[in-house]
């Protein structure tokens, strides 16, 4: 079983606006809701493959059953720690010129006593489990030092892939991963550095390495991406598609890799599946994972390079 962990779910509201003007009323042409969180994604993409997946996390009272719904309707079980307040929204808007305006919400705090109540429940889930994902995230006032902590309760032999940036990436490292997948902004803002070619790209997965990734599989957008273990490194292209959406690519990139890694599957394989993954993302439109079929589609059409 591969357990996923959402520490911060959220609920997008992406809206089509014929313009959008402040102190005014605006007109919505079209409206999508997503019940989303970055390791929720990661759970549907993984269920879809066929995986043996179980969510869990904080969820909250007064919107959190609107999750449950989603998550029964795919077939994915799960058990959260429920805490007082609401979901946090996000709100986006798209106007008649493309131009995108984002208003995004604060999570609610969650009690020492919530947190500690989901360590103990990620020890238990976990001694079931080949892998544990963690990514996204963290709730209102949660210290970075929070996604080590639940790392060390997954258990010493535990397959860890983890998907953050910045000081959860760090706090990770310091435990032990055997997969982390930033994408280049973040690899960028997380190391400080410039990225112009591949070169230095590997450059600052090997960092990362050094810290206590065991590989790092950066995503490239549309041209790709690289995986390393530092010892044997990939390239793997993405090939062309009709972008419908963005919405939970990098979570479809985990989600597949994660599904590999788990399985036992060579590197480059980890990598080709990744691609497939990220790539399947963004040709579903209004959803935040992917479709078996189109994932399969894609899968047979791409090849691993070595670097």
């Amino acid at each position: 079983m591969i357990l996923s962990i959402c520490l911060s779910p959220c609920i997008d509201v992406n809206m089509e606006v014929d313009s959008l003007g402040v102190g005014r009323t605006n007109k919505i042409i079209n409206k999508r809701i997503f019940y989303t969180g970055k390791a929720i994604n990661v759970a549907r993409g993984l269920k879809r493959l066929g995986a043996d997946v179980y969510a869990t996390g904080f969820m909250y009272e007064d919107n959190g059953r609107l999750f449950e719904q989603e998550l029964h309707y795919e077939q994915v079980p799960y058990k959260f720690i429920w805490c007082e307040g609401r979901v946090r929204e996000n709100y986006k808007f798209v106007d008649n010129k493309s131009m995108l305006t984002e208003v995004n919400d604060l999570s609610p705090k969650v009690s020492d006593v919530k947190k500690q109540e989901l360590l103990d429940l990620v020890e238990r889930l976990s001694h079931n489990c080949e892998a544990v994902v963690l990514s996204g995230g963290l709730a209102k006032g949660m210290k970075p030092s929070y996604y080590g902590e639940v790392l060390k309760r997954a258990g010493k032999d535990t397959i860890k892939v983890v998907d953050a940036s910045g000081d959860r990436l760090f706090e990770a490292l310091k435990v032990g991963v055997d997969l982390v997948k930033p994408n280049l902004d973040e690899l960028q803002s997380t190391l400080g550095i410039t990225v112009n070619s591949k070169e230095e790209a590997l450059a600052g997965c090997y960092d990362l390495l050094q810290m206590g990734a065991k590989r790092v599989l950066l995503s490239l957008g549309k041209n790709g991406a690289i995986i390393t273990n530092g010892t044997n490194n990939y390239y793997c292209k993405s090939i062309n598609v009709a972008m419908n959406s963005t919405v939970g690519a990098g979570d479809g990139m985990v989600a597949a890799a994660a599904n590999a890694l788990a399985k036992g599957a060579p590197l480059e394989e980890i990598l080709r599946c990744g691609v497939a993954g990220g790539t399947a993302a963004v040709t579903t439109p209004d959803s935040i994972t992917f479709i078996k079929d189109k994932y399969e589609e894609i899968l047979a059409g791409i090849t691993v390079t070595k670097i």
